[in-house]
């Protein structure tokens, strides 16, 4: 994806070694090895007449890894490749120590895992991207996991650049729809993306959800929130929202949930080894949102499995 291999031949494939590697300004032999790897893998098609392959790219690369794709994750995995790429590399000392690699891989905090993903407007933006090419795939179907209809007004707290907050306006246009962030999540959004300025029934609100007074609302999203953070930030975070919240309202929580035995699914348990590497937060089971959720003040439960990586679970005041 960094070297726009799916974007060439996704404009102008099928395309032979030679011409990949001058459109891609990249040596021709790295590029007809990476290329034929790639088609061993099943991300491009590699056909040969008179001695030389030409190359095409797969249903999947057109459909996830071409940067113009209906469910692209092109930007996604580009975040990947960086800052998580970099903490994964100190996996052994991460087990062996408990905690997220941070200062060790970048140099900041370990307190503080959102300084390294905002470490700069380029990275802070990488990571605004990915998270948008994720809700292209999912974020309909968790806003639909339960009739949000009731909820007349609703906060995405840490919705970034307002891609799931769009979804969900969609989904439930009687209801007035606003994100919170941080002052410069929501000064990126405002410049690089749509979403702010398009759907959404509010303009954001801006602060720090351990810090600042949140917006009242009925509904308050925690989309990917709750598993960066401890056990006791999240009972922070979740009193301040329950003080927030009006009467008879709740919050949303939308999280890759583990199996109660804590043994799976699979990718479940990267994603935690993922936290691990990266946060101070963990994937968890439903057992332990649910008593997250009850000791703030929401003892309401009920969770919905969507059948993909992300799973929803609501609870009431």
């Amino acid at each position: 994806c960094e070297l726009r291999v799916f974007d060439a031949l996704d404009a102008l494939g099928p395309l032979d070694a030679d011409a990949v590697a001058e459109r891609l300004s990249t040596s021709t032999r790295g590029t007809e090895l990476l290329l034929d790897t790639c088609v061993g893998l099943g991300l491009l098609h590699g056909r040969r007449s008179r001695g030389r392959a030409r190359y095409s790219n797969s249903e999947l690369s057109s459909t996830f890894l071409a940067s113009g794709g209906t469910q692209s994750q092109h930007h996604l995995l580009l975040y990947l490749a960086g800052t998580p790429y970099r903490c994964w590399g100190s996996l052994a000392r991460a087990v062996r120590q408990g905690r997220n690699q941070y200062p060790e891989a970048l140099g900041v905090p370990s307190h503080e895992p959102f300084a390294a993903i905002y470490r700069s407007e380029a990275e802070r933006l990488r990571f605004m991207r990915g998270l948008q090419d994720m809700w292209r795939v999912c974020g309909r179907r968790v806003m639909a996991a339960f009739d949000l209809s009731p909820f007349r007004v609703i906060c995405d707290v840490g919705g970034g650049s307002g891609a799931l907050a769009k979804d969900c306006a969609a989904l439930y246009p009687g209801s007035r729809v606003t994100v919170f962030d941080v002052p410069e999540v929501v000064s990126a959004a405002k410049t690089h993306f749509r979403f702010h300025r398009e759907g959404l029934g509010a303009g954001p609100r801006t602060g720090d959800f351990f810090q600042d007074d949140l917006p009242e609302a009925e509904l308050y999203i925690l989309a990917r929130i709750l598993h960066d953070w401890s056990d006791g930030d999240c009972a922070r975070l979740l009193a301040r929202i329950h003080q927030a919240c009006a009467p008879g309202g709740g919050v949303l929580v939308i999280e890759s949930v583990l199996d109660e035995d804590g043994r799976g699914p699979v990718s479940t348990l990267l994603l935690s080894l993922n936290m691990l590497v990266q946060t101070e937060g963990q994937e968890r089971t439903v057992t332990q949102y649910r008593a997250l959720t009850a000791s703030a003040g929401f003892p309401r439960f009920k969770w919905e499995k969507t059948g993909g990586v992300y799973d929803v679970m609501l609870a009431r005041k």
